[in-house]
């Protein structure tokens, strides 16, 4: 038996890397936890630390600290803060 093809959101790391960029422009330091706030779900949890990982590799934003996520699925746990990267 073969397992049904699920539709994809193939433009969800695209839309990703804008929000972050948008966010970097707007705030001054956000996390991973505003992003969610701010886009429609991932179509897998692995997506939204590729995301930072591209806009960082990218020359976007550059880590700031942590802090404790409020989201209650993440349990208080810890998580990036990042800001955007100045542009020499």
């Amino acid at each position: 038996m073969t397992a049904a093809m699920v539709l994809e959101d193939l433009d969800w790391g695209a839309d990703a890397l804008a929000t972050i960029i948008g966010l970097a422009h707007s705030r001054p330091t956000f996390t991973a936890v505003d992003l969610m706030q701010e886009m429609r779900p991932a179509p897998h949890s692995n997506m939204v630390g590729a995301a930072f990982s591209a806009a960082r590799n990218l020359g976007y934003i550059t880590a700031a600290g942590y802090t404790t996520s409020t989201t209650p699925s993440r349990h208080h746990g810890v998580v990036r803060v990042w800001t955007r990267k100045e542009q020499p």
